[in-house]
């Protein structure tokens, strides 16, 4: 059992001072006492905050950031995007993969990520053909995730169709080509390569309702709930218009729509983006007891749309935030964000604030926090009893957190700006950070380096 003690720590309760936190040989919070005693304690060297997941991640695309943001001669969207996207991935290999994604993962965790939902599409090779190792790109970012110390839900993504009513994949997609049987032959692949580490689950993730149909969508949630009901199913869902007039066009229904009434949407589900929603798929989505899975960063770098946070708030839902295309890899950065616009559509300030707090920095982190570890399928997300032990303690020597206490802590790292703000980080009751440094970021930002020049070349 190891014992530390903060002097400000945020408890699901809100703001606490003096807090004592106590964690068990599984790497779990054993129990956690405010007003308490330091004695037999390690003093942690600033204000603590639960770990936080990033729901959705592609950690290929970290190396695609910047590579898009010159204008073509059309103009451009999501789906111009998507074709510079396709030639990039075209060359990839799993050790590139690997190289990429160990990078990553270090960013994140440096930021104050501890866990990840990797929603990953690249199963085959450059040919398109099967690797030896159906598995083997899903292992490699597993691999990479462990190998770093980040907690990893990996998502193994059913990638079957190019459109609408069966359209076949294009020769550039072949790369994501799969069906049920290998999604989750991939899926046990995972389990039993890490069997005894409660840091590592594995579920499914649809891609979109273009990519599937509804007879390969029962095969994959039937074959799934025999290996493990209560495995996470993620989905990216109406992030773009024109997904959403085809959805139209194809079924008569929205893509949300859709899903609530053909699927068994709930818990362990996380729909992605779900940017273009009526009031009634916002509110039936809230009651569904699903996590919206929020990108901001990203969905601002495609010009995806803005997600209505305050009536989704108002009817109970439940959501997480994700680093997606890792145009960011900072989670205070996708937080104000996420306020951000929310403001700029309403013309007003301070919008996410809830019955724990005023603070809007305080409920963003609380409730993203709760949200990504019911969408990743992992105990985790606060500082209390039968959690894991992922503690993201801040620079207090840090200006921007000088004489700050409660509330104004989290409001400073979230709109401060933020750089620099994490010192420590714990996952699993293990250090992985320490006085902002990971012993292994020099090493793997120069294999990085050596990947993405190949990659360019």
């Amino acid at each position: 059992m190891a014992i530390f003690i903060a002097d400000q720590a945020l408890l699901p309760t809100g703001w606490a001072s003096r807090v004592r936190i106590e964690t068990d040989a599984r790497g779990d919070i054993a129990s956690v006492q405010s007003d308490a005693s330091a004695e037999g304690a390690e003093r942690l060297a600033g204000p603590v905050l639960p770990g936080m997941a990033s729901l959705h991640s592609h950690a290929f695309q970290r190396a695609m950031a910047g590579l898009a943001e010159v204008r073509g001669s059309s103009g451009d969207d999501f789906w111009s995007w998507r074709e510079l996207m396709y030639q990039f991935v075209g060359r990839l290999t799993p050790a590139q993969a690997a190289a990429v994604a160990r990078f990553v993962y270090i960013e994140m965790l440096k930021s104050g990520y501890t866990a990840v939902g990797e929603f990953h599409y690249v199963h085959n090779d450059a040919g398109g053909q099967r690797y030896s190792n159906v598995a083997e790109m899903s292992l490699a970012h597993v691999l990479a995730a462990r190998g770093v110390g980040l907690a990893i839900t990996m998502l193994p993504v059913l990638y079957t169709y190019g459109g609408f009513g069966g359209a076949p994949l294009g020769p550039r997609q072949q790369r994501f080509r799969t069906d049920p049987d290998a999604i989750l032959s991939i899926v046990q692949a995972i389990r039993s390569h890490s069997p005894d580490d409660s840091d590592v689950r594995a579920g499914v993730a649809p891609h979109s309702l273009r990519a599937v149909d509804l007879d390969g969508l029962q095969d994959l949630l039937a074959g799934l709930a025999e290996i493990d009901p209560r495995a996470p199913v993620h989905i990216h869902a109406a992030e773009q218009m024109r997904e959403v007039e085809e959805s139209i066009a194809f079924s008569g229904q929205r893509p949300v729509e859709w899903m609530l009434e053909h699927l068994p949407v709930d818990r362990r589900w996380c729909l992605v983006h779900a940017t273009h929603l009526t009031e009634a798929e916002t509110r039936a989505l809230a009651l569904s007891g699903a996590v919206a899975g929020l990108c901001p960063t990203t969905e601002g770098n495609l010009g995806d749309g803005i997600f209505p946070l305050p009536r989704f708030r108002a009817e109970g839902g439940r959501y997480g935030i994700g680093c997606d295309s890792h145009v960011s890899r900072n989670p205070f950065e996708e937080l104000r964000l996420l306020e951000y616009v929310q403001r700029l559509v309403l013309r007003r300030r301070n919008v996410t604030t809830g019955s724990v707090s005023a603070g809007v920095g305080t409920t963003l982190w609380l409730e993203a926090a709760a949200g990504g570890a019911q969408a990743v399928g992992r105990a985790m997300g606060a500082l209390a009893p039968g959690h894991r032990a992922d503690l993201v303690v801040l620079d207090a020597g840090r200006p921007d957190l000088a004489g700050r206490s409660g509330d104004r802590i989290a409001n400073a790292a979230v709109f401060s700006g933020s750089e620099g703000l994490v010192r420590d980080v714990m996952v699993g009751g293990r250090w992985q950070v320490r006085e902002g440094r990971h012993p292994q970021e020099a090493e793997a930002s120069a294999a990085y380096a050596r990947t993405v020049k190949e990659l360019l070349a």
